[in-house]
This record gives C-alpha cells, sequence and structure tokens, in this order.
C-alpha cells in the first residue's frame, strides 16, 4: 500500500533524479562520493530519489559486481539521515526476468522504497501477455511505476493494449513515459485515458529530450462520448541528476505555468536550451552511447565524483562528446548549478 502523503506527492507531481554511481578508477564503489551525491539531491530540494535505474548502471546486477542491494541501502540510510518529508518518494529500479524482478521487488520493499520502477527492457523474449504477468507479480509486492525505455538502450516498443491492461492492474500508480518519441508518448497517454484506473495513475515524463514541453502539455482524448483530459505531471529523469538545483527551480516555475492557458514564449526557449545540454550530456548524435558517461563527466567536473567510470569499459564519452558538454557549459550559464555545489561540496564529502 502507498503511504497518503506518497500518493498525494505523487499525483501532484514530483521532481525525482535518477540516481548515478559513484565508482573510483579500479571500478570499486566510492562510497563517500555515492553519498554525497543523495547528499546534494536532497539539499537541491528534489521531491524524491531513484535508485537502481538505468542512470544507476543496470550492470550493478551483474554478480561479478554484486552493488544492487549495497547501492540501494546507501541511498536510503542517506534519505533518512536528511530530514525528508513524509512525501518524499523513494524509487527502486527493478528489472530482469520474473524470479529476478520479484526478488528485486522483495528486497526493495523490505529496504523501505516506497515504488518499483519497473522496466520493460531486454525481455525480448517475453510477450506482452507475459510481460503483464510479470508485472502483476511484482505489483503483489511492492506499488508500481511503470517504464516506458527507450529502444535505443534496451526497451522495446509496446502496444497500445498492453498499456491499456497495465494501468489496469491493482496498485499501479504511475509511468514514466521515455520513450523519446513524441508518437509512442502519445499512444500511451491515450491508453491510461481509456482504463478505468485513469485517475488513479500519475504521468511522468522520462524523455529526457522534451521535458519542458512534456510538462507544460495538457493532453485530450476522445473516450465514448466524454472528452478525457491527461497532464504530465512530474518527471523521473536521468538529465534531473545533473545541474539539480537549478533544474528544481525551473520545475517549480513551469509547475506553475501548468495551471495557465497562455504559456510565455521564454519557456518555449527554455524547452530547447535544456533539450540541447541534454543532447551534449546523452550523445544524442551517437545514439546515446554515451549518456552514462556524459552524465558522470558533468558531476566529475563540479567534484561529485572523482571520475565518469562506469562498470562497462564501453561506457565511455564519444568522440567530440567532451567538447559538446564544454559548449553547452558556455552557452547555458544559467541552467547550471556550479556555485552551490563549489559552496557545499566539502560538507557533503564530510563523513
Amino acid at each position: 500500500m502507498l503511504p497518503s502523503s506518497v500518493k498525494k506527492a505523487l499525483h501532484e507531481g514530483a521532481f525525482i533524479p535518477a540516481h548515478p554511481l559513484a565508482l573510483s578508477r579500479d571500478k570499486k564503489l566510492d562510497e563517500k562520493s555515492q553519498r554525497a551525491l543523495t547528499r546534494y539531491y536532497i539539499d537541491s530540494g528534489v521531491g524524491g530519489l531513484a535508485v537502481g535505474v538505468h542512470t544507476t548502471q543496470f550492470e550493478i546486477r551483474d554478480p561479478r559486481f554484486g552493488l544492487y542491494e549495497r547501492v540501494l541501502k546507501l541511498a536510503m540510510e542517506e534519505i533518512r539521515n536528511g530530514g525528508v518529508p513524509d512525501s518524499f518518494i523513494k524509487v527502486a529500479g527493478i528489472c530482469g526476468p520474473v524470479e529476478q524482478a520479484v526478488k528485486e521487488a522483495q528486497f526493495s520493499k523490505a529496504a523501505g522504497y516506497d515504488l518499483g520502477l519497473l522496466s520493460m527492457g531486454g525481455l525480448v523474449s517475453l510477450s506482452e501477455e507475459e510481460l503483464l504477468e510479470r508485472s502483476k507479480k511484482v505489483a503483489e509486492i511492492i506499488p508500481v511505476f511503470g517504464f516506458y525505455l527507450q529502444p535505443a538502450v534496451g526497451g522495446r516498443v509496446l502496444s497500445f493494449d498492453f498499456w491499456r491492461a497495465f494501468a489496469e492492474l491493482p496498485n499501479v500508480y504511475a509511468v514514466k513515459l521515455a520513450p523519446f518519441d513524441r508518437y509512442l508518448t502519445s499512444e500511451v497517454v491515450r491508453a491510461v485515458c481509456h482504463s478505468k484506473r485513469r485517475d488513479e495513475i500519475a504521468l511522468y515524463t522520462g524523455n529526457d529530450d522534451n521535458i519542458v514541453n512534456d510538462l507544460l502539455t495538457t493532453y485530450q482524448f476522445k473516450v465514448g462520448d466524454s472528452e478525457r483530459q491527461k497532464k504530465i505531471v512530474g518527471g523521473l529523469l536521468g538529465h534531473w541528476s545533473v545541474w539539480t538545483k537549478r533544474a528544481v527551480e525551473l520545475f517549480k516555475e513551469i509547475k506553475q505555468w501548468q495551471l495557465h492557458d497562455a504559456i510565455p514564449q521564454r519557456m518555449l526557449t527554455l524547452a530547447q536550451e535544456v533539450t540541447d545540454a541534454n543532447g551534449a550530456f546523452f550523445d544524442a548524435r551517437n545514439q546515446f552511447r554515451g549518456s552514462i558517461a556524459g552524465i558522470n563527466q558533468v558531476l566529475a567536473r563540479q567534484g561529485l565524483m572523482k571520475g565518469r567510470w562506469c562498470l562497462l569499459d564501453k561506457e565511455e564519452l564519444s568522440p567530440n562528446q567532451m567538447e559538446e558538454i564544454d559548449r553547452v557549459y558556455a552557452a547555458y550559464p544559467h541552467l547550471h548549478d556550479d556555485d552551490f555545489v563549489k559552496e557545499n561540496l566539502t560538507k557533503w564529502l564530510a563523513q
């Protein structure tokens, strides 16, 4: 059962970063930096955290590294010590075949997480019916946050009927829309609008390439004789794991404009700027191959990580990606939070 304060915050719309993984040069967990990251997000004013997700690196589950439980526990320790409100949304990433997903759900629930972000990625052998049965089993253990992961990083295209049936599952409370595709995003919103549980499902953008526009759009569809409207109320984003303090401030401003019919031109300009910055961080021109390394590079540049190292050697910056990151840093100084990090870094890194 989802706590009432968390459910309220989820439906009002929260700012939820996807938590990265801090490593040493020899691929070991850098616990000091990992804790500092969590403290950074809490002090930035986020409404929740998602841990064990794509940005945290799916490989933390690999027996070679065995970091899944340890990383989730560290984040939970800092959340409990951070003085966050009861409404703070704690999301644990859940993926893999049924047996693995069930095990991760059980651990996450016991560790104190509110919801499981359930990825459908990497399960090409399963039919949509089998994916729904898997989702049902996870939802029997922990409230579920659905996750439409883009195909370029391991996701798959799922049908309108799948998402409508998924929204009907008891104990599903939200869906993260991250196909990086306007058509597929609209289809999921339409599917939820056709569900009997449409008012129980909160929609969150995971489209890091379209954050501001997603948050400013009201979707409307004909369902029978009625017009159904649905908003994407918040975000659960890897992009929000960097420049977080400033992004929280901008999110609060965007939330205010969700209540108005007229949206100022400057918000559309902001949308373009954020997307341009994301293109550099996520390595869009190279099919997102450098996305995790790009996020880590920004955090290392600020001192929140010691380096951009990832568990897999192939996870590196693409050629010219560093130059692109430098370009957006210079182009959009109003989007970064370097001064905030500089003022607080010593405190966050303290044991």
